[in-house]
């Protein structure tokens, strides 16, 4: 279909911003001092997505305003994907005084996945280091670790507990909080263990009484309070914020530290924190199946961080969800996440040492039932993914691999070289853009 009327208004904006954030790569590359009066660097692969067939290929430049005379030497470094140290080498440069100098790299790597490069400049007025990254043949990219035997059979167990429990539903307009444009709900129900769990419905303000609604499903990062969306010019959304248990307003049967939360019953994979989690966010599901008011063939489950997770999961779990949105999704693979990151593998050693007898093996073996390479092959709907090259938090090659794994192909994935765990806001107008689209909103 093609996006018209306020959708293109949309696309514009964000290929307008896209456009700043290359100027703002620029501003952040050249770390030597305002344009036109100080030595400035960048280090730009000629891929936009830093994504290449075989080997990297670079354009280092140095811009020399200065009156003096610049010699030295730019070098790289090459780090695999679990830190190991590949290739080093370097080359003399000389840019003369009011003039720039270009240099290309070609960087050979090691087969498919994602490699950091790091770029030294040493000249004589001016010393820099650019952290950057990209990623050979991707696609290529598999786990070596199985999927559990039964863990169909693990998450049907806890769906038909989740549905013993009665949801008892209450949507309690907030007067306080509403707009002219907006109604508030405060949202509350009972989820897995007749735990209370709550969240934000917003509506737009509408005098058709039979209007309904298409609705997005937002699920919160990780230790991540949700406040209601409103719907300020989108007369055809509503968006229900949800308030996992153990975060924002439903903390009260949960209330860990903030680095407590992902260990909380981590040796138990029927108590662990996270199988109540994700039969929260099915419920959510429950709630808007019960609203008249929603379009039931028109739910579209996002989130970020641990809320990409629970998108992916609720998306495995729930064949009512229409469209899935994950960016970075935590929990990754997550074998091998240990020589790779610090979260959570630096709480679950913390924890380890307070519990004689309990190993990293045990744990593993029960993360395995939380894993989203192992919910991404059951997830039918229509689905975009985002990762950032330069995630600390989540490496690309392991979402990567969550990505290859799923069977669906409606699917796509958008690489950001130069971010991290943070999203683009490119990647949030076209997942909005493509979310009027697919539900036919003009």
């Amino acid at each position: 279909m093609k996006v018209i009327g306020s959708i293109r208004w949309i696309y514009v904006m964000a290929l307008l911003m896209a456009g700043q954030r290359v100027a703002a790569q620029s501003h952040e590359e050249a770390d030597g001092g305002g344009p036109g009066t100080e030595i400035s660097v960048a280090a730009n692969a000629i891929s936009k997505n830093a994504i290449f067939d075989d080997a990297a290929k670079y354009i280092f430049e140095i811009k020399n305003p200065t009156a003096n005379n610049q010699q030295g030497k730019v070098s790289y470094t090459v780090v695999g994907q679990d830190g190991e140290k590949l290739k080093s080498d370097s080359i003399t440069v000389s840019v003369s005084a009011k003039s720039t100098g270009k240099y290309n790299f070609d960087i050979k790597a090691s087969g498919p996945g994602f490699y950091k490069v790091n770029f030294m400049v040493n000249i004589t007025d001016y010393d820099d280091t650019l952290h950057k990254a990209f990623g050979v043949q991707p696609e290529k990219l598999t786990s070596d670790h199985k999927k559990p035997d039964d863990f169909d059979d693990f998450w049907q167990k806890a769906k038909n507990e989740l549905s013993d429990v009665e949801p008892q539903f209450q949507c309690i307009r907030m007067p306080s909080m509403c707009t002219p444009t907006c109604n508030v709900y405060l949202v509350q129900m009972q989820s897995l263990g007749n735990i209370t769990i709550r969240g934000w419905l917003t509506e737009p303000v509408t005098k058709n009484l039979n209007k309904k609604f298409s609705v997005i499903l937002c699920l919160p990062g990780y230790q991540i309070a949700l406040s209601p969306i409103m719907t300020v010019g989108d007369p055809d959304v509503a968006f229900l914020t949800l308030n996992v248990r153990g975060q924002g307003n439903s903390r009260e049967f949960i209330n860990t530290r903030h680095d407590e939360f992902v260990i909380h019953h981590i040796d138990n994979k029927n108590k662990y924190v996270m199988r109540g989690v994700v039969m929260d966010c099915i419920r959510a599901m429950d709630f808007i199946f019960s609203r008249s008011e929603l379009k039931h063939d028109n739910v579209f489950v996002k989130g970020g961080s641990m809320g990409g997770f629970l998108a992916m999961a609720t998306a495995s779990l729930d064949k009512r969800v229409s469209l899935c949105s994950a960016q970075s999704p935590i929990f990754a693979d997550v074998r091998s996440l240990i020589k790779r990151v610090t979260f959570p593998i630096t709480s679950i050693n913390m924890y380890l040492k307070t519990q004689p007898g309990l190993t990293l093996d045990k744990i593993l073996d029960n993360l395995d039932y939380f894993d989203v390479k192992n919910f991404a092959p059951n997830i039918k709907c229509k689905f975009l993914m985002s990762i950032g090259l330069l995630d600390t938090y989540v490496p690309p090659a392991n979402d990567y691999t969550v990505y290859n794994s799923m069977t669906t192909t409606n699917k796509k994935i958008m690489v950001f070289r130069d971010y991290g765990h943070d999203v683009s806001p490119l990647y949030i107008n076209l997942e909005n853009a493509w979310m009027h689209d697919q539900f036919g909103l003009y």
